[in-house]
């Protein structure tokens, strides 16, 4: 005689429909909710759960035209905070009954254009990337084949179904303006932009506001990873004329800031302010505690993740999400 579990692996459609008296085609249509009556959706589950029977995946995705997994490009995995990011938006479609399928581009656009290709090729549902390069061109030839939601950036020629972007205006002009009232005159500011991926919004600002508040700021590309982050920083700081703040684009940009203080012999905040840009939990654990500009990364996930689903099932209501920065002043700006 079969076992519970035996007839769990053997259960078929066809073995539903036999139990309700039903076709295989009407047991399909009620299982995916649609062309039946509640009271037959309901008859045909309880069967289904009586006898065992669960559809397969991939039979499911090319029944309902979905597959359940969403595709989340990330810019560098290196970068703690984008680490937070994957982790709240992963959790977030699980909660939703889908599943993120996380890349990581690595710091490299090219990179990053393949696996946009990549993971459109292998039918996502959606796809949340957080853009190295916003201006692409590969923006629209996605936007065309997957609904495509961005975070931090607008995508070139306004093609994606939705976006949650940073105020980066706001967010450059309270850190600037914090390291000014402190009295620093002279900014260094480390960008993890490239030659490749010029004119992010984030670095326009920061001339604009620099040449408004009439300072002096060197902007270098450092990449969201500590070792690299803290070369940068390294080559930035080792001269006499060496400015007396630093502004990073990023929180590990800034961890590189201190290991590299550490290697000349500098203090913070007493030789060296030192402000990043996404208050990642870890930034409030150094000594000195970090000065940063805060995102609200449960608010970012809920709604790239609220937009992504809205899209995928044909209901948007919101196509744009404006993220408010707010200031986290520490110990390693000085008082």
């Amino acid at each position: 005689m079969g076992t519970v579990a035996d007839k769990r692996k053997r259960a078929t459609i066809r073995e539903v429909a036999q139990a309700t008296g039903l076709s295989p085609a009407a047991v399909s249509y009620a299982l995916r909710g649609i062309q039946t009556s509640e009271e037959t959706q309901e008859r045909v589950r309880a069967a289904a759960e009586e006898l065992g029977y669960e559809a397969h995946p991939i039979a499911r995705a090319l029944a309902s035209g979905r597959t359940g997994m969403v595709g989340l490009l990330c810019g560098s995995l290196e970068d703690y905070w984008q680490q937070s990011l994957a982790t709240g938006i992963g959790r977030a479609l699980l909660a939703r009954d889908r599943y993120a399928l996380i890349v990581d581009a690595g710091g490299d656009p090219d990179r990053e254009r393949a696996l946009a290709r990549r993971l459109r090729d292998q039918r996502v549902d959606g796809l949340i990337v957080q853009p190295l390069d916003p201006a692409a061109g590969l923006w629209a030839e996605l936007a065309d084949a997957v609904p495509v939601v961005s975070i931090g950036d607008s995508l070139r020629g306004g093609r994606a179904q939705g976006e949650v972007v940073f105020d980066n205006r706001r967010g450059v002009t309270l850190a600037l303006e914090h390291l000014r009232d402190l009295g620093h005159g002279h900014i260094g500011v480390l960008t993890p932009t490239r030659a490749s991926t010029p004119d992010r919004p984030a670095d326009v600002h920061v001339h604009a506001e620099a040449l408004r508040l009439g300072l002096r700021v060197e902007v270098e590309v450092a990449p969201q990873a500590l070792d690299g982050a803290t070369a940068a920083a390294h080559a930035l700081l080792d001269r006499p004329d060496r400015p007396t703040a630093v502004f990073c684009f990023s929180d590990v940009i800034a961890y590189g800031v201190y290991a590299a203080t550490r290697a000349l012999g500098l203090a913070v905040p007493d030789d060296l302010a030192v402000c990043g840009y996404d208050a990642h939990p870890m930034s409030a654990l150094l000594t000195p505690p970090l000065t940063t500009v805060d995102w609200d990364i449960d608010g970012i996930v809920q709604a790239a993740v609220g937009l992504v689903v809205e899209v995928i099932e044909g209901t948007p209501a919101t196509r744009r999400v404006v993220r408010e920065p707010s200031l986290r002043a520490r110990a390693s700006t000085g008082r």
